[in-house]
C-alpha cells in the first residue's frame, strides 16, 4: 500500500507542477515540448482518425457475418474448383468499399466460416484498391494524368490474381489463422448457437472486435508516425532517378507511411515531379496491399510463417510487375 500511495502522491505532485508551470507562466508546455514530438502527435492522430471510420465499418461487417452468415452459405457461394474461384473473387472484391484497415477483420471472420485461404487473400489485397472510392480519389489527385488512376486499377486487378494463385500454390487450403480456445476449427462458435440473428449479438461482436483490433492499429500508427517524423527524406529523393531502385524506395515509403488507400493518392501526387510514373504506381499499389499497421494486424491474426511468406509474395509480385510495366510502357 505504501508503494501505491507514494506513486499516487508522485503523480499528484507532477500534476500540480505542470498546472503551475502552465498557468502561472514560468514556461508554456507547448514551448517545452520539442517540435518533433508535436509532429509525431499530429501524424499519429491523423492516422488513427483517418482509419477509425473504416475500422468501424469493418468490425460491424465482421459482426454481421458472425451473426447472420453460416458456414454453409459461404461454401455455397464459392466455386468448387479453387482456381476457378480466383477471378470471381477479384471482381467481387471491387464491391467492398473498405480500406486495408477494415478488410482484415472481415476476411478473418469469413475464413473462420470456411472461405478458402487464397480467396480471402484476394480480398485482402484487392478490396483496398479495387473500389470506386479509391478510383475516384486517384483520378482526382492525378487529374492532369488520369492514366495513373486507370493503370492503378489494372495493375491491382492483375496482382490480385497473381497473388491469389501463388498463395494457393504454396499453401493450398491449409488453415493459417490463429484460433482462440473457443474458436477451434470445425467447432461452432458459442454465440451462433444462442444469439443468431440477434441485434445485441451484432453489437457484442462488433465491440469485442473493435477493442481487439484497435490496439494493433494504435501500435502501428505510433510506429508509422515516429518513422515519418525522424526518417530523412533526402535519402529517398536521392534514389528517385534510378529505374531499378526507385520503385523499391517508394514501396518501402508506402509501407512505412501506412496511409489509408482513400488518401494515399494525394501523397503520391506530391512526388510526381520527383519520381517516375512507375515508382508512383509502386507506391499506390503496394501500400494498400501491405503497410506497417496492416502487417501488425496480420501477425496478430495469422501464423507468423504465413505472414512472412505472404509479405514476400506481395513484395516480389508488385516489384516484378512494376518493372515489367516500366519496360513495356515507359
Amino acid at each position: 500500500m505504501r508503494k501505491y500511495s507514494a506513486f499516487l502522491l508522485s503523480l499528484l505532485s507532477l500534476g500540480i507542477l505542470l498546472y503551475f508551470l502552465l498557468f502561472v507562466g514560468f514556461v508554456r508546455i507547448q514551448d517545452a515540448i520539442p517540435p518533433s514530438f508535436l509532429h509525431v502527435n499530429t501524424i499519429f492522430l491523423s492516422i488513427v482518425l483517418e482509419a477509425l471510420p473504416f475500422i468501424f465499418l469493418g468490425v460491424f461487417a465482421s459482426a454481421l457475418i458472425q451473426t447472420f452468415v453460416t458456414e454453409e452459405t459461404v461454401q455455397r457461394c464459392i466455386p468448387k474448383n479453387p482456381l476457378m474461384a480466383i477471378v470471381p473473387a477479384v471482381i467481387v472484391s471491387a464491391i467492398f468499399p473498405v480500406c486495408e484497415c477494415a478488410i482484415i477483420p472481415v476476411i478473418r471472420r469469413l475464413l473462420k466460416k470456411g472461405m478458402p485461404l487464397h480467396v480471402g487473400v484476394i480480398f485482402i489485397v484487392g478490396a483496398p484498391i479495387l473500389n470506386p472510392i479509391v478510383f475516384a480519389s486517384t483520378y482526382f489527385a492525378f487529374h492532369s494524368t488520369p492514366a495513373i488512376a486507370y493503370t492503378r486499377m489494372g495493375l491491382a486487378f492483375v496482382l490480385a490474381i497473381i497473388i491469389g494463385g501463388l498463395v494457393y500454390m504454396f499453401y493450398r487450403t491449409r488453415d493459417q489463422l490463429k484460433w482462440t480456445t473457443d474458436e477451434l476449427p470445425n467447432r461452432p462458435l458459442a454465440s451462433q448457437q444462442t444469439d443468431r440473428k440477434n441485434i445485441k449479438a451484432v453489437f457484442y461482436h462488433a465491440s469485442d472486435e473493435f477493442f481487439d483490433m484497435g490496439k494493433f492499429l494504435i501500435v502501428g500508427a505510433m510506429i508509422a508516425s515516429l518513422v515519418q517524423t525522424f526518417l530523412d527524406r533526402t535519402l529517398i529523393t536521392g534514389l528517385a532517378s534510378d529505374d531499378l531502385f526507385s520503385p523499391l524506395v517508394m514501396m518501402g515509403f508506402a509501407f512505412i507511411l501506412s496511409l489509408c488507400s482513400e488518401a494515399d493518392a494525394f501523397v503520391a501526387a506530391s512526388f510526381a515531379h520527383t519520381f517516375s510514373a512507375g515508382s508512383l504506381l509502386a507506391f499506390l499499389v503496394y501500400g494498400p496491399m501491405l503497410d506497417l499497421k496492416g502487417t501488425i494486424m496480420l501477425f496478430a491474426y495469422f501464423r507468423a510463417k504465413f505472414v512472412l511468406g505472404f509479405m514476400a509474395i506481395i513484395t516480389v509480385s508488385v516489384y516484378v510487375l512494376i518493372l515489367l510495366y516500366q519496360y513495356l510502357f515507359l
